[in-house]
C-alpha cells in the first residue's frame, strides 16, 4: 500500500527529502512522473500518454502529499517508508486505498527506476 500524510500535517517539510521516489511534495506544489525517477513519459487512464515533465495538479493545496502511484513504501531501498521514521507528529500512515502487495511495491519501484 502507499503512505498518505494526513491533515495532521504541520508541514515541517521533513519527509520530502527522504522519499526516493520524490514522491512527496509540498502543498500547492505541482507534481511530475519525471522528478526524481527515469520516467521520460507515463500511460494513464484510458490509454492516455502523459509527457513526464507534464506539470500535473497539486493533491493537496494545504499539506504536504504523497502521490501514490509514485509510492513505493520505500520497497527495495530501505527497510520502512522513511517520510513515517522522519515524521514528528506521526502523520505518514499506510493508505487504506493504495493497498499493494510487496511484489507489487517492488515492480513499481522498478518501474520508476528503469534504466533510460
Amino acid at each position: 500500500m502507499a503512505i498518505m500524510i494526513t491533515d495532521e500535517c504541520i508541514n515541517c517539510g521533513a519527509c520530502e527529502p527522504e522519499c526516493p521516489n520524490t514522491a512527496i511534495y509540498e502543498g500547492g506544489v505541482q507534481w511530475t512522473w519525471g522528478d526524481g525517477t527515469s520516467l521520460t513519459k507515463v500511460e494513464i487512464d484510458g490509454g492516455i500518454t502523459v509527457d513526464g515533465k507534464a506539470p500535473q495538479p497539486p493533491i493537496s493545496d494545504e499539506f504536504y502529499y504523497i502521490v501514490s502511484d509514485k509510492c513505493t513504501e520505500c520497497c527495495g531501498f530501505h527497510e520502512e517508508p522513511q517520510c513515517a521514521a522522519v515524521c514528528p507528529v506521526d502523520c505518514c500512515v499506510d493508505d487504506p486505498d493504495y493497498r499493494e502487495t510487496e511484489e507489487a511495491l517492488l515492480a513499481k519501484k522498478e518501474w520508476l527506476h528503469a534504466a533510460s
